[in-house]
């Protein structure tokens, strides 16, 4: 619900934000923060998440119980247990941080879905409003929460790409084609990954899924540049409308987060305490910009 600062929720209090640096988008590796006991979003907060996907047997039994028929109807559709656990323990973290924000059990927590399979709250359950974006690759997912702003992330687990430069022609253009070859050998397959994540994280903050082409758009890629929507074909007033971060979430992982306008703090929290966090009322804050 929205409060007399401009803020979303409750229980939360005012955390400094932190200003460092001569470039607001590339950021070191994050710290992970011990998650509170209820969240709140100001107009210029992003609060990202992480969770580890492969859980305890009873941790898994308590995520399953809070889903929906829907999404209990898909889990059961994947024929290998280990993406079945990991796609309950997803939607089963999704729903209890969601949570947190909303006041709500995770169980009560009503997920709709545009088009192109973006998930969003009802407006009976999202007077604040809350937009959020969640992705998952190997053991690990990210969440990324925003007050009134479109949001995207993206999460890769950055394994070796013996096929590299035949994915890289899929999906890049051939600016960025170009500018992957003239790296360094060693650095080509970093690029590589924050080339896709950031383009990934852009096209889910606009809910537009595949009907964006990825080699019609430009983002930086050079390691240790700043993340930069650097064009989209047909669409030039889109590079100054979405500022773009790319984060280490843990070891062997790339991510990154395309948010639609600037001037906003990045909050990073861990979801292993989460559980805990909530019975003993703990905070604790972190912030970064963006």
């Amino acid at each position: 619900m929205p409060t007399t600062d401009g803020s979303a929720g409750n229980n939360c209090e005012e955390a400094v934000i932190s200003h460092s640096g001569p470039y607001p988008h590339q950021q070191p590796d994050p710290e992970w923060q011990s998650p509170p006991s209820g969240c709140c979003l100001s107009s210029t907060d992003i609060h990202v998440w992480r969770g580890w996907l492969d859980q305890p047997r009873r941790r898994v039994d308590q995520l399953a119980y809070s889903l929906s028929a829907d999404e209990r109807m898909r889990a059961a559709r994947f024929h290998f247990e280990t993406d079945r656990v990991r796609f309950i323990v997803a939607r089963g973290m999704l729903r209890s941080i969601l949570s947190l924000y909303l006041g709500i059990e995770a169980g009560q927590v009503e997920l709709y879905y545009q088009r192109q399979g973006k998930p969003y709250l009802p407006e009976s359950l999202n007077q604040a409003p809350i937009h959020f974006s969640m992705a998952h690759s190997h053991q690990l997912a990210v969440y990324a929460f925003v007050h009134a702003r479109e949001i995207g992330i993206d999460l890769e687990y950055a394994q070796p790409m013996p096929g590299l430069w035949q994915t890289a022609a899929a999906f890049m253009s051939e600016h960025e084609l170009s500018l992957l070859s003239a790296l360094p050998a060693d650095q080509q397959q970093q690029a590589f990954y924050l080339c896709w994540t950031r383009k990934e994280a852009y096209i889910k903050a606009r809910g537009v899924g595949l009907a964006q082409p990825l080699e019609q758009l430009d983002v930086s890629m050079t390691p240790g540049k700043p993340a930069r929507l650097l064009s989209v074909e047909g669409k030039p007033d889109e590079t100054w409308r979405w500022a773009m971060q790319s984060f280490t979430p843990a070891a062997g992982y790339v991510a990154a987060l395309a948010v639609e306008g600037y001037g906003t703090n990045v909050t990073y929290w861990d979801s292993a305490t989460l559980h805990l966090a909530c019975d003993q009322g703990k905070e604790s804050h972190g912030m970064k910009p963006l």
